[in-house]
């Protein structure tokens, strides 16, 4: 099948063979005639297989006739990242090369200013992360009662990353006789119960089993150890004897590692680049245009580069951590054996890692391959037990942030929550309330209003009473805990 056969207008086609395609990939020949035709698909193929080009192609044809009113956009794409709605801009303007459409990119990092001034002239086709899309909505600079078409990439991470309540939100802002394109990776089963709200009866189009790699890819696994000057060593090794290497992207589960990782692997004389979310957009540009030009060879990052960015000629890409989630290792791999190269994708294993490593595993339902000596399956079964005892174990867990910010720590047994905390140590605790004493009338005198007598305030002690242990009654109204200032004694003003 060519890509004439797909309906596609002449204009369209003519930049497609000017890009050097001929033949579509099995998720475009099945997803762009759907979309040509005005339904809703739910298009799900592997990493790499040319998606972008699913929805981008038909679009193009579709957006030929009319045209597009200052504020209100015809169409709009949401990504996931920054680098994928610069990317997906970049492909519109390939492919639209013989068109007059105008586009707008509303991202993060970047003035508001450029962005009104392009939405006050119309644009055709609007790209936007949905947290600046919103901004834009309630500075009141657009509308989106105009929207043709909504395609929402790499649904899977949308949601993942809480996009759920913006996606609700900006799909309630668009007119519902909408078409809605969905494309992604993977499509756990509720992820799809949740695209029933966006979606009227869509055509499904999977070419391939979900949470599969390209078999263009060989898997191969390392031996590391669970020590971090030792597991960069072995980093290094593996960058400087690796068959065939030309570049790759050395992923890291953490921000902090990317920064570790990058610094060591400059200090000991590699070209290199750094890529996570704390940093700003033109230093995240700055990184990926140094890779794709070659410039540099390694470029170390963190999962924000592990979906959808197209860097075609990806020879490497090296698991410096074994992902937490199974499935970022399907999109991390997936960026080296793009478009029919090969690639290949090592994983640096620790003893510690056989937990991830068996969710992987069963994930992608295949085995893997050990490059060296490999790490004994029982070594990583012990590994894997002992660290998830050690999770569970509220003595050696470590603090996780709560809610706003509060750090909060596991339960610990009635013994060890005897212990007062600083601030409980710092306030003055009540000792039991008191009986309480009659008032006894004294003698008027002169000048004197006559007053009940007061018991004396106790004082303040260091030992902490409690009601239920030392027989005191609860003081009704205030719970267990009067405060101090409660029990201080209060001289009445003489008339």
């Amino acid at each position: 099948m060519t890509f004439s056969e797909l309906g596609l207008s002449p204009k369209v086609l003519a930049a497609v063979e000017a890009s050097g395609y001929t033949q579509p990939t099995p998720i475009q020949a099945n997803a762009i005639p759907h979309v040509l035709a005005r339904r809703d698909v739910l298009g799900i193929a592997q990493t790499g297989t040319g998606k972008t080009a699913s929805f981008t192609l038909p679009m193009l044809t579709l957006l030929e006739s009319g045209r597009a009113r200052a504020r209100m956009p015809r169409t709009l794409i949401l990504e996931p990242t920054r680098e994928l709605a610069a990317q997906v801009e970049e492909s519109f303007a390939r492919y639209g090369q013989n068109h007059k459409l105008s586009m707008a990119l509303l991202i993060g990092g970047v003035s508001f200013g450029d962005q009104d001034a392009k939405l006050t002239r119309g644009v055709d086709v609007l790209i936007a992360t949905p947290g600046r899309l919103l901004d834009h909505f309630e500075r009141g600079r657009l509308l989106l009662t105009g929207i043709e078409i909504l395609v929402i990439d790499e649904a899977d991470r949308m949601l993942d990353m809480g996009f759920i309540p913006d996606i609700e939100r900006i799909c309630k802002l668009i007119p519902p006789a909408r078409q809605t394109l969905f494309f992604s990776a993977t499509m756990p089963p509720e992820i799809t119960r949740l695209t029933e709200q966006f979606l009227r009866d869509p055509e499904r189009v999977e070419v391939a089993r979900p949470a599969t790699a390209a078999a263009t890819v060989t898997q191969l696994l390392v031996a590391a150890s669970d020590d971090p000057t030792e597991k960069r060593d072995v980093l290094r090794h593996v960058v400087r004897d690796g068959d065939n290497f030309k570049n790759a992207i050395v992923f890291c589960n953490r921000k902090r590692d990317v920064a570790v990782v990058y610094n060591s692997l400059k200090k000991h004389g590699f070209k290199v680049a750094a890529l996570h979310g704390d940093l700003d957009q033109r230093a995240r540009m700055a990184a990926l245009d140094s890779f794709k030009t070659g410039e540099v060879d390694l470029l170390v990052a963190s999962d924000v580069a592990a979906r959808g960015l197209d860097i075609p000629d990806v020879s490497h890409v090296i698991n410096y951590d074994v992902p937490i989630h199974a499935e970022d290792y399907i999109h991390r791999i997936g960026r080296t054996g793009r478009a029919g190269r090969s690639g290949v994708a090592i994983t640096l294993v620790a003893p510690s890692d056989g937990k991830n490593l068996g969710a992987i595993e069963q994930l992608t339902k295949m085995p893997f391959n050990w490059q060296g000596e490999p790490i004994d399956a029982e070594d990583l079964a012990a590994a894997g037990r002992r660290s998830r005892g050690r999770s569970q174990s509220p003595k050696a867990a470590a603090p996780s942030r709560g809610g706003r910010g509060k750090p909060t720590t596991a339960r610990q047994p009635t013994e060890d929550r005897r212990e007062t905390s600083p601030k409980e140590r710092a306030r003055p605790e009540r000792a039991a309330p008191a009986e309480p004493s009659r008032a006894v009338p004294a003698e008027p005198g002169r000048g004197q209003a006559s007053r009940p007598a007061r018991a004396p305030a106790p004082r303040p002690s260091r030992e902490v009473a409690r009601p239920a242990e030392t027989g005191g009654e609860r003081v009704v109204g205030l719970g267990d805990h009067v405060p101090a200032f409660l029990l201080r004694p209060v001289r009445l003003k003489r008339a």
